[in-house]
């Protein structure tokens, strides 16, 4: 989208050089509250593309709403050229609520591109294709691991497009999905709807920030403006070097391995771990050591999820395991992760990185 084009959102026309927020209406409560979608529109005098990054589709999923607040912060935006659609909490009432869901129990990445006069959830997925994706030429949808479980940080994305891999290897985290398209999702609907390349940012867990997976974020959605020519090109020996330091792991697929038992989880794997079939990733035993089972690989790979609390029942999904294209010789360190983000150290860091048990 050029500089001289027409970008009207909502009923607020935002002219070139103008910074606005649009609130687009939702619907309103049974208390007579109304409900609105605030869109953060940070729109540049230079001309250049028009990226979108949303956060909280799912509404316990906040890590992404707290990336986008430093964002729109960023002195960074100064130097922007093209557009910023900006929006931190798409599932507002999810949001405000604590829940993945909407009112009336829907999954919004799952009703994707929604009807005008359809249920609630619909509704809120047309508002967002009509006003939002409409306008953009990229996307990043930021999201973490779903309730209790804790997520690598790690981009999904159709690899077989050109465009889109380039963009997933420059984002930067340690491990890119080269994952199918669900039936419904936001990534399912601006692709083959709108044909634009988009990213899901995945890391952390639902209803806590997480300063890694945040910081992770941050850079990732600055390294992907840079490269589209929203932001300039940062060529500093010591950016080099950092860049070069990550060679994210491609995984072709991925599995969950499940609980044979119920019971109390114990000694899991880290994170980051590289596992080959058959090796032990965690015990299951009960309060009266009565009973014990073992969880095994199934798979070689990369740990990319894993569950948090270590009260389990049978079947219930408790590591994610990357499967690569290429076998892989080492864990991820999520230490030297950490480590490479240092040089984003001048800006505020709320939250410490979260420290995980080690299994050995």
């Amino acid at each position: 989208m050029g500089k001289a084009a027409e970008l009207v959102i909502g009923d607020k026309k935002v002219k070139a050089g103008e910074r606005v927020t649009v609130d687009l209406p939702v619907a309103r409560l049974y208390t007579h509250t109304s409900m609105s979608m605030p869109v953060h529109v940070v729109r540049s005098k230079r001309e250049g593309p028009t990226l979108f990054v949303s956060a909280a589709v799912h509404g316990d999923e906040i890590n992404g709403t707290e990336i986008i607040r430093r964002l729109l912060e960023s002195k960074i935006l100064k130097r922007l050229r093209g557009t910023l659609l900006a929006i931190p909490v798409v599932n507002v009432f999810g949001f405000v609520y604590g829940s993945r869901y909407l009112p009336d129990r829907r999954d919004l990445n799952r009703v994707f591109p929604g009807a005008s006069k359809g249920s609630l959830a619909s509704q809120l997925a047309h508002l967002f294709m009509s006003e939002i994706v409409a306008h953009a030429d990229y996307g990043i949808d930021l999201h973490t691991g779903s309730y209790h479980r804790f997520n690598l940080p790690q981009i999904r994305c159709d690899m077989g497009d050109e465009r889109t891999a380039e963009l997933a290897r420059a984002f930067g985290v340690p491990v890119i999905l080269d994952a199918t398209l669900r039936d419904g999702s936001l990534r399912q609907a601006v692709t083959e709807e709108h044909k634009i390349p988009m990213l899901l940012y995945e890391a952390g867990e639902a209803m806590r920030f997480d300063e890694t997976s945040i910081r992770a974020g941050l850079r990732g959605v600055t390294n992907v403006m840079r490269t589209i020519g929203m932001l300039p090109k940062k060529r500093s020996r010591k950016t080099v070097a950092t860049e070069n330091a990550l060679q994210p792991i491609v995984a072709a697929s991925s599995s969950w391995v499940r609980a044979p038992i119920s019971g109390i989880l114990t000694r899991p794997v880290d994170l980051g771990a590289r596992v080959t079939k058959g090796d032990l990733l965690a015990t299951v035993t009960d309060p009266y050591c009565d009973t014990c089972g073992e969880v095994r690989s199934e798979h070689e790979g990369i740990i990319i999820g894993r569950h948090e609390l270590p009260l389990i029942h049978k079947g219930d999904a408790l590591f994610h395991i990357g499967l690569p294209e290429k076998s892989v010789t080492t864990d991820i360190s999520l230490e030297a992760f950490e480590e490479q983000l240092k040089p984003m150290a001048a800006e505020p860091q709320s939250f410490p990185p979260r420290r995980r048990e080690t299994s050995k």
